[in-house]
């Protein structure tokens, strides 16, 4: 996958959010949900927009690590909402498995780029 077929996958997983966000309760639960969510969902693919203009392969890890960061947290409040059951899984649309995958390309990102900075430093 190339730079900016992930940059279609993070506008995807934004959008996705936002119909996920906007379906939660109208409670005070789901409105606090909802916040958290649509806050760490929609800036993971800003921050990964940004790592892709970093200044440096050491600006690039340190904008990863935030990606990694949010869509972690995203993962988290999906988790609760389907645990209180807030929405059905069929309601959520797949959105935990987009976020799972997410995560794992951009752990291997950052392993890779990890292993890249080390192999610099070594030559």
């Amino acid at each position: 996958m190339n730079g900016e077929q992930l940059r279609m996958r993070f506008l995807a997983f934004a959008v996705r959010i936002i119909h996920v966000s906007a379906a939660l309760p109208k409670t005070e639960e789901g409105l606090h949900i909802r916040r958290q969510v649509l806050r760490s969902g929609t800036s993971a693919g800003a921050n990964y927009q940004e790592a892709c203009g970093a200044e440096s392969r050491a600006d690039f890890i340190h904008k990863m690590q935030i990606v990694l960061k949010e869509l972690r947290e995203t993962l988290y409040w999906l988790q609760v909402v389907r645990a209180a059951g807030m929405l059905p899984a069929v309601r959520m649309g797949g959105v935990t498995q987009e976020s799972d995958e997410l995560i794992a390309i951009v752990v291997r990102s950052l392993v890779t780029a990890r292993g890249n900075a080390r192999h610099v430093r070594k030559g």
